[in-house]
């Protein structure tokens, strides 16, 4: 033999030895190899000027969320209020809207899942009310469009306010005297003015007066005084390590479904998220973008509670959403300026207001 030909056949072994060894792991023999998960990279932030383009997706608040461009009458405001505070509206009477949602304390309960009828605890994490009504959809997973519709769907979910159906809402309700007056002040042109719709309409239009401007706000507006350097720095690092994707407009978030973990698998799979709701794969692990707007204020974070602590889920979200490791001066920095985003409560507005005496009729506790 040649060496020419002792040449060529040496490299015709050399190639089937090494046969398959740059191909994807699907067209290759043996075992299939688990895609491989992008190590995290690291941005560095220079301080800097704020340039306009980066502030141009962030409005302030208004002063309240309208409804078709029109802001709710005020009797639908006030029966609302009375309703959000009242727990005959639960199967023990002893539940009510502000039980998972404290206006005091930001709309929140401060616990990973809310304790319901019973003690039955939650399948998710409660968001707080305020700003909710501008939110593009409600619930963790959109199953409801706005605040409207979502305000009947605790009432009658078996975990948390357990009523049995929509008729025994409308039947407490028809049984306190005020409440009837109420109602028909509030839906005037309506034969039956109790009904399961206009105790949402109701509920909801005290919800979109639930807003908590901030020094963020003014900053938006135009005050550049109203941030520290070290906060507008903070923000700054925000928006160069890619935050800005999600959270932006008035709510910095709230109005976008993302899948979570999107760079890299969230631990916790169990909740399927959009799935559930579309029957689709697709949704699978994909949730409403959260607001941060009081972020500093409404911990546990994520549908599943997994942040306790705010530095904890700014880290997290870096790395599993953006594939980006921060580092700890970095982490910092945005939450320095995300607490500029804790807004200030209207007190007068969610004062508890005195509730309805019930009558004879009224339907007595069940704690079954």
């Amino acid at each position: 033999m040649t060496r020419r030909a002792v040449a060529i056949a040496a490299a015709v072994a050399l190639c089937v030895a090494c046969k398959g060894r740059n191909l994807p792991p699907s067209s290759r023999g043996g075992i299939n190899r688990a895609p491989t998960i992008p190590q995290p990279t690291t941005i560095v932030v220079t301080p800097r000027a704020l340039r306009s383009y980066e502030m141009s997706g962030y409005l302030p608040l208004p002063k309240a969320y309208t409804r078709n461009h029109e802001l709710p009458p005020a009797p639908w405001v006030d029966l609302g209020r009375t309703l959000f505070y009242d727990p005959r509206l639960s199967k023990n009477q002893d539940i009510a809207c502000d039980h998972c949602h404290d206006l005091s304390d930001y709309g929140m309960d401060g616990q990973a899942k809310s304790d319901g009828h019973k003690g039955q605890l939650g399948k998710r994490n409660a968001p707080s009310v305020f700003n909710a009504a501008g939110h593009g959809m409600q619930f963790w997973d959109g199953r409801e469009p706005t605040v409207e519709d979502q305000a009947k769907d605790p009432v009658l979910n078996p975990l948390e306010m357990a009523m049995p159906n929509e008729q025994a809402i409308v039947t407490v309700l028809r049984s306190i005297p005020d409440y009837v007056k109420d109602f028909k002040t509030a839906f005037p042109s309506d034969a039956e003015p109790i009904t399961i719709p206009n105790f949402g309409k109701a509920v909801g239009a005290f919800e979109r007066g639930l807003v908590t401007p901030s020094r963020w706000d003014k900053f938006v507006s135009g005050d550049n005084s109203a941030l520290s350097p070290e906060e507008q720095f903070g923000f700054l690092t925000f928006s160069e390590v890619g935050c800005p994707t999600c959270h932006s407009g008035q709510l910095v978030g709230g109005n976008i479904f993302e899948k979570l973990g999107r760079s890299k698998p969230w631990p916790n799979q169990k909740d399927k998220g959009r799935q559930d709701v579309t029957n689709n794969i697709s949704g699978n692990m994909v949730f409403k973008v959260a607001s941060l707007r009081n972020v500093e204020k409404t911990g546990p974070y994520f549908h599943d509670a997994s942040s306790t602590k705010l530095e904890d889920a700014v880290h997290r979200m870096a790395e599993y959403q953006l594939g980006v490791l921060l580092k700890p001066d970095q982490v910092a920095a945005i939450v320095t300026w995300l607490k500029t985003l804790t807004g200030q409560i209207d007190q007068e507005y969610i004062k508890e207001p005195a509730l309805p005496k019930s009558s004879d009729s009224t339907p007595k506790p069940d704690p079954s």
